[in-house]
């Protein structure tokens, strides 16, 4: 997740560090809405062999890192697919470049998906918030990564309407991909949860599905998160420098329960 390239609008309410820490509604009010909406529950083949999209390193943890932990725990493989290198997550930083931020932010990619078992990841490299500019490349990339490692059955991709230039356009090239392939897709926010109200009617609630995550499957989407330092921690003192996911945001981004929208 990267503040690089939002435009005006969809950036209303988010600081330059990234995101507006205080969001529409607190995590304790998500919880609580979660909990008394029930939501049908996602269905999954057993085992399932997931293609997990990511547009930047640490999307795909943020949305979908227990239910990773989980089918990998239960026989499924995954297989991640990076589409960005993540360089602009700290736009004007006086302490590390772009280039730094690409080296770094793969190796705790690394580091995150090895805490919750994936052996499989793709990195594309593609230009951190010009994804919307590589359309085609993104969609072959993708058919290319479902065809690997004995095949996936199902696609997770950014959801499209995440109001991040970037998850937008990784997640309209995911499903193209699937839809080519004849593919099961689903999609999963990370914005959203910043930018909507539980019950938010911008938000297509009748397309969504709940997965409750179990105790150790939470507990290893944690351990996967707390490995992008780079994003949880402040690089220096600098304004510019602030960390992009400070600890308000993270509460709204690591309860209990991940939405998918299928």
């Amino acid at each position: 997740m990267t503040a690089a390239d939002v435009t005006s609008e969809d950036a209303e309410g988010f600081n330059a560090g990234g995101f507006g820490a205080e969001g529409l509604a607190t995590a304790e009010e998500w919880r609580d809405w979660l909990s008394t909406h029930r939501l049908p529950a996602l269905e999954l083949a057993e085992p399932t062999r997931m293609l997990v999209v990511s547009a930047h390193p640490d999307d795909e943890v943020l949305g979908a890192g227990g239910l990773i932990a989980e089918r990998i725990a239960a026989g499924g493989g995954v297989t991640v697919l990076c589409l960005s290198d993540g360089a602009a997550s700290h736009p004007g930083s006086p302490t590390v470049s772009p280039a730094d931020l690409a080296r770094i932010r793969r190796a705790e990619l690394e580091a995150s998906l090895a805490e919750v078992g994936v052996e499989h990841v793709r990195h594309v490299g593609l230009p951190d918030g010009e994804l919307a500019d590589h359309a085609a490349e993104m969609e072959e990339a993708v058919v290319e990564a479902m065809e690997t490692f004995g095949g996936h059955d199902l696609v997770l991709a950014p959801w499209r309407g995440d109001r991040h230039p970037d998850h937008e356009a990784a997640g309209r090239a995911a499903v193209a991909a699937a839809q080519r392939t004849g593919s099961v897709f689903a999609e999963y926010p990370v914005w959203m949860w910043h930018w909507a109200a539980p019950g938010d009617p911008a938000v297509p609630w009748d397309r969504a599905s709940a997965h409750p995550l179990s105790e150790g499957a939470h507990a290893a989407k944690m351990r996967a998160v707390a490995a992008f330092v780079s994003q949880i921690t402040d690089l220096s003192p600098d304004p510019a420098d602030r960390a992009v996911l400070p600890p308000q945001i993270l509460d709204r981004l690591t309860g209990r329960t991940e939405v998918f929208f299928t």
